[in-house]
């Protein structure tokens, strides 16, 4: 058997290596040579070939003069006239006009005509903003639309010649370990380029739809904004943020990826704002007990803790199912449903798969749009329970709920349900996170609205040899599944 080999420049010997494994055993064995492509001798060409692209960005806003009594100088003193010339040219003095502030980012060209891609940080609040160009040109820009989600912006400027754009790239081609270089304006220096790699893929910082590159290239205050660009002098991210303790680049940077970018960017220039698909549901991820407890063999996809009134209740999901595909595509936690309920287009026809009770169901999903989506809670109507005493299972002391509970525990009127009143310190309960002021609504993915109710989906699921129960809790209203073990 031959080996079979992966090669980069430059080659490195591994001979020995190679040797020890056709010996090994005293077998022949397939072996795969990985080495790592050299370093580019200079960037100077491509940083000339981007340089008409990338952007500075100066932006101004009028800052209103701060109010706030001014110390009193007793008539006739010697320092009345002093202090008074003194407080109207301080900031926030009586007197003091609205003064001018100024910030700094950068941004790059995208068409011909003049759309400029920059973050929405950079520009938000801003009264006029200035695009200064690498030959000097200096133009005013206007604000086409913004996506505070994903902290991007597109901008338009009127140039008398075609601007130089420059593409964006395909960011799922970027690996860990690729060269990537960043433009821009890092403290206002200017036109300024640092290199890097590829250190991560995929990071989340606080965004719903975050999807962001992780670079060591030189990113500081000023670059916000800026390309991020490959080896092809394609756009893989737009620098955003970076994580330091003192401000300035200590080499862990981070750029929206542009697969992200593009779809917004494409919006913003179509629309003037963001129209992403909307589900209509309230998700929690799953994890091992969760499944178990339901039977799923493993711990992937989005729980539905909530379906209020919208696409999702319309296609019949229900709370307690389990989105295991949206669209053809397998969901492996709720961040990446979010995404791509997002990416989908408002209105589309969308087969999802949710597993509900042991087996797979289908459904389809008439996407409505995030933006105006209002969250509407189920309607729902139920006699007030009648069994009153309080019922201790679990290490949980519980109770049915009354009209005066439900005011104060902040659920809805005429809801089913048991008010935790009492949780014990050393029960499995408390460790699960369950307080009282805590209402369980179901038990077992059914409704329970009495002691006898959750006694009875426990003793089930104890038959079922299940080792734990799937309970619905509200707290303050919001929705989420705890899975209790019962053995």
């Amino acid at each position: 058997m031959t080996s079979q080999a992966i090669t980069f420049r430059p080659v490195r010997s591994t001979m020995r290596q190679w040797l020890s494994a056709l010996m090994l055993g005293g077998a022949l064995v397939l072996t795969q040579t990985v080495t790592a492509k050299a370093t580019p001798e200079t960037f100077a060409p491509l940083a000339e070939q981007i340089s008409d692209s990338v952007v500075n960005i100066t932006t101004s806003t009028t800052v209103a003069a701060r109010s706030g009594p001014a110390p009193q100088i007793p008539e006739g003193s010697p320092f009345e006239d002093f202090f008074r010339d003194f407080m109207d040219r301080a900031p926030g003095g009586e007197g003091q006009r609205p003064r001018r502030s100024q910030a700094l980012g950068s941004g790059f060209v995208i068409s011909e005509d003049g759309f400029i891609v920059t973050n929405n940080h950079v520009i938000e609040g801003a009264d006029e903003i200035n695009i200064e160009f690498f030959n000097g040109e200096e133009l005013p820009a206007e604000v086409i639309g913004t996506d505070p989600k994903t902290d991007i912006a597109l901008l338009k400027v009127d140039s008398d010649a075609p601007l130089q754009p420059v593409p964006f790239g395909n960011s799922d081609e970027a690996q860990v370990g690729d060269w990537v270089m960043a433009m821009g304006n890092p403290l206002g220096q200017g036109f300024s380029v640092s290199a890097g790699i590829v250190s991560a893929r995929n990071r989340a910082l606080s965004g719903t739809y975050d999807d962001y590159i992780q670079t060591d290239a030189a990113i500081n205050r000023g670059n916000s904004g800026g390309p991020l660009f490959n080896m092809d002098g394609e756009v893989v991210g737009v620098n955003t943020a970076i994580l330091s303790p003192n401000g300035g680049s200590i080499g862990i940077g981070f750029a929206m990826s542009s697969n992200v970018v593009t779809k917004v960017v494409d919006q913003l220039k179509e629309f003037g704002e963001t129209r992403r698909g909307w589900l209509g549901v309230r998700i929690q991820d799953v994890t091992d007990d969760i499944a178990e407890s339901i039977g799923l063999e493993t711990a992937e996809g989005a729980l539905v803790t909530d379906v209020p009134e919208g696409p999702a209740m319309e296609a019949g999901m229900e709370a307690g199912d389990v989105i295991v595909s949206f669209n053809g595509n397998d969901i492996e936690d709720t961040r990446e449903l979010v995404r791509r309920v997002g990416d989908a287009a408002v209105g589309a026809e969308v087969p999802v798969t949710v597993f509900r009770e042991g087996d797979e169901v289908e459904l389809t999903v008439v996407l409505g749009r995030r933006e105006e989506a209002e969250a509407v809670p189920a309607a729902m109507s139920s006699d007030d329970a009648e069994e009153l005493s309080e019922t201790e299972l679990l290490g949980i002391t519980v109770a049915p709920l009354t009209d005066e509970m439900r005011e104060e525990l902040g659920v809805s009127n005429g809801m089913d349900g048991l008010a935790v009143t009492e949780v014990s310190e050393d029960s499995d309960a408390f460790e699960k996170g369950i307080r009282a002021g805590d209402v369980i609504t179901e038990a077992g993915q059914e409704k329970v609205a009495s002691a006898s109710d959750l006694e009875a989906r426990v003793e089930a699921a104890q038959e079922a040899g299940r080792k734990s129960i799937l309970l619905l809790i509200r707290r303050g209203g919001e929705p989420r599944f705890v899975a209790l073990p019962i053995e």
